[in-house]
């Protein structure tokens, strides 16, 4: 299994970035798709999740309604529409495969593939 993220770059407070995540490999044999962030010298979060069957979304809290994720199963590509970025939005995203729903999708300990992250950078 493998998974690439992309998209990432610098934008003002308020700024919005799509960032996506290209899988391959043995896919399927996971059912979650987790997207993370980890800010210089913090522990990595969990910030939203998608079930690669049905699609059902999980969410933090901290990003409810501002971020979207979404799948197009025909592209293997996993979709993270980040809006209204906060400065302390400023991190490195991930995203992994691993098991896991509702709140459990948003452990790290969940997930058994990680990609090496994109990193996203909010200032003025």
């Amino acid at each position: 299994v493998q998974l690439v993220e992309s998209g990432g770059g610098s934008v003002q407070p308020g700024g919005s970035l799509r960032l996506s995540c290209a899988t391959s490999g043995a896919i399927l044999d996971y059912s979650v798709i987790g997207w993370f962030r980890q800010a210089p010298g913090k522990e990595r979060v969990g910030v939203a999740s998608i079930s690669l069957t049905e699609g059902r979304t999980y969410y933090a809290a901290s990003v409810k309604g501002r971020f979207t994720v979404s799948r197009d199963r025909a592209r293997n590509t996993v979709y993270l529409q980040v809006n209204s970025l906060k400065p302390e939005g400023t991190a490195t995203y991930y995203c992994a495969a691993g098991e896991g729903s509702g709140v459990a999708g948003l452990l790290p300990s969940m997930y058994n593939y990680w990609g090496r992250g994109t990193l996203v950078t909010v200032s003025s």
